[in-house]
């Protein structure tokens, strides 16, 4: 008990500070007229309320978080927060239930972008640009954003870093303090969200989209203010500006970091992810698009190239828009995309799946085990760079691995059980645990997950976190060990 008091002491600080992101669709609320200025009234005042109480209530039990209460406040953020920004959704949008409202609430603050709202064309702007808001909050981690602020609050960072950035090496510091590392990714972060929405701008977008699809671009969330998703603005130039900005959000903000501080571009030759991640995409974009080529669909090859680059980057790395309705593709690019979710994007980036690192470790160690089957007595090591990866940290990843193919066959035969097709609950699985958003089938690029059924929306919610939280910390915190003295 003393234990959860201390967390929950911290959180309601957190909440404290998650509530004044409503401001900003406040303003534009007001500034607009669009009508929903009372539900983010009510919402703000209500969190506000709550969270004072809460954290007067728990002032007693305030202290230094430890290793295990940075787990616990990190699985509470990802699993309460998005309680709270169900309430504008749900004041906004009358017709919403609970279940569609935290799916999308959540979803958008693990940047999966699988939404289940329809109409957004004529949803109220600053709902619109709340969800894509839940997107840019989640992106680096709501923890990573407190970690900045919490020294003020006297709370310690380091554990909720450790806890929160999606990285299978998380214990090298980038710089000594903590905080001045979670201020470095913000302001990396801010300024790229700041400069796309620019150019969106310039090249036609309103302020509203730019804003909405610039904080869901960098994010990689998925967001959009239009039921078409990106097929609404119909322009290569936008397309290409996306592409560029997915691309540098799904590298690592470590190596971002790195070369801004030492201003150089020589983290970038060093990361050893860096090849693997543009060379998988590179040879998936060319290979879509001879493909679509081959079979028809695009009647010359430059289409069939504009389309395939677009949609493979886009659920490569897990930004999830789409500027056409991809699962009317022949069945193997879809299936593509979708496997290619699972593992590009880079370790300590915004998107989602198994990243990149484990997916390079794994593949090195299996030619690793073929050479001792052939060699038994030779000593080799895997490598990432010109780094030897410690046995403990592949042992980590392996077990990782496992856990992440089994829970992707567990959630697709929940779904499957629950009357979905297998096509849908497949697709849906790993678009959710991936923080990707749209698979295929029922949940295609063409529809949404307001076609599923309350039990279905709640297993995606739970994708959804468990994907973001990358298993192990939500699993560890379900198991009755955590919770003994």
């Amino acid at each position: 008990m003393e234990r959860l008091l201390a967390v929950l002491n911290v959180f309601s600080r957190i909440a404290l500070m998650f509530a004044l992101a409503m401001l900003l669709p406040i303003s534009i609320s007001w500034w607009l007229g669009d009508g929903a200025l009372t539900a983010f009234g009510t919402a703000l005042t209500a969190t506000l309320a709550c969270g004072a109480v809460a954290m007067l209530a728990t002032q007693h039990a305030r202290r230094e978080l430890r290793a295990n209460d940075g787990i616990l406040l990190v699985v509470m953020c990802w699993v309460l927060l998005p309680c709270i920004a169900t309430v504008p959704l749900l004041l906004g949008i009358p017709a919403l239930d609970l279940a569609d409202a935290y799916f999308e609430a959540a979803s958008g603050l693990t940047d999966s972008g699988a939404t289940a709202l329809s109409g957004l064309d004529l949803l109220p702007p600053s709902l619109n640009v709340w969800r894509a808001e839940l997107h840019w909050i989640g992106g680096l981690g709501i923890i990573v954003l407190a970690v900045a602020v919490l020294p003020l609050l006297g709370v310690g960072g380091r554990q909720l870093m450790r806890a929160e950035v999606p990285s299978p090496i998380k214990d090298t510091s980038i710089t000594p303090r903590i905080t001045e590392t979670a201020k470095g990714f913000w302001k990396i972060y801010s300024g790229l969200t700041l400069l796309c929405m620019l150019i969106y701008r310039v090249l036609g977008m309103s302020w509203i989209d730019a804003l909405v699809h610039a904080l869901s671009t960098v994010a990689l969330g998925g967001y959009s203010s239009h039921d078409a998703s990106f097929a609404f603005f119909n322009s290569p130039a936008m397309e290409a500006v996306t592409i560029v900005f997915a691309l540098i959000s799904g590298m690592s903000y470590v190596t971002h970091l790195m070369a801004l501080s030492g201003r150089s571009l020589r983290p970038y030759l060093r990361d050893g992810e860096l090849p693997f991640y543009l060379g998988v995409l590179g040879f998936s974009i060319v290979m879509i698009a001879c493909y679509l080529r081959y079979n028809g669909v695009y009647a010359d090859f430059l289409t069939a190239l504009r389309y395939a680059a677009f949609n493979t980057v886009s659920m490569a790395t897990t930004l999830g828009y789409a500027s056409t309705d991809f699962s009317k593709w022949p069945l193997f690019a879809p299936l593509w995309l979708l496997f290619l979710c699972s593992f590009v994007t880079c370790a300590s980036s915004t998107g989602g799946g198994l990243k990149m690192m484990r997916a390079i470790i794994l593949y090195k160690q299996i030619f690793r085990e073929i050479k001792r089957a052939r060699h038994p007595n030779a000593i080799t090591h895997v490598k990432l760079g010109d780094t030897t990866v410690p046995d403990k940290i592949i042992l980590a990843v392996l077990g990782f691995g496992f856990l992440y193919m089994a829970s992707t066959i567990l959630l697709t035969l929940v779904l499957a059980a629950s009357g979905m097709d297998i096509v849908s609950a497949f697709s849906a699985a790993v678009a959710c645990f991936n923080n990707t958003g749209p698979g295929l089938g029922v949940v295609g690029p063409d529809s949404n997950y307001g076609v599923l059924n309350d039990f279905q929306l709640w297993v995606c919610s739970f994708a959804v976190l468990l994907g973001r939280l990358e298993i192990f910390t939500l699993l560890v915190v379900l198991t009755p060990a955590f919770w003994r003295k």
